[in-house]
């Protein structure tokens, strides 16, 4: 399904899409390519916006999950050093 709207750009960015759109003789099917090129930018933008989002998500969970992991090594290091040297002797 599609929907109408209308949008206004600046004329070097109309320019910009015209340059790496397949131009026909029919100024119809040109605005179906512009209209083409318009939603895969949109789609491409969006799910790199999400990426971007979901890298921020992880590294933000990587972080706290390290400080909670030094926590426990920190908690357990001197037990592991004192089973370390009974197991030496």
């Amino acid at each position: 399904m599609h929907r109408r709207i209308n949008i206004t750009l600046p004329e070097e960015t109309i320019e910009l899409i015209d340059q790496v759109i397949d131009k026909s003789d029919s100024p119809e099917e040109t605005l179906g390519e512009r209209s083409r090129f318009i939603n895969e930018a949109v789609q491409y933008y969006i799910a790199e916006k999400a990426l971007a989002k979901l890298r921020e998500q992880l590294k933000e969970g990587a972080i706290q999950r390290a400080e909670r992991d030094l926590g426990l090594v920190e908690e357990w290091f001197d037990l592991e050093e004192e089973a370390w040297h009974k197991n030496e002797k």
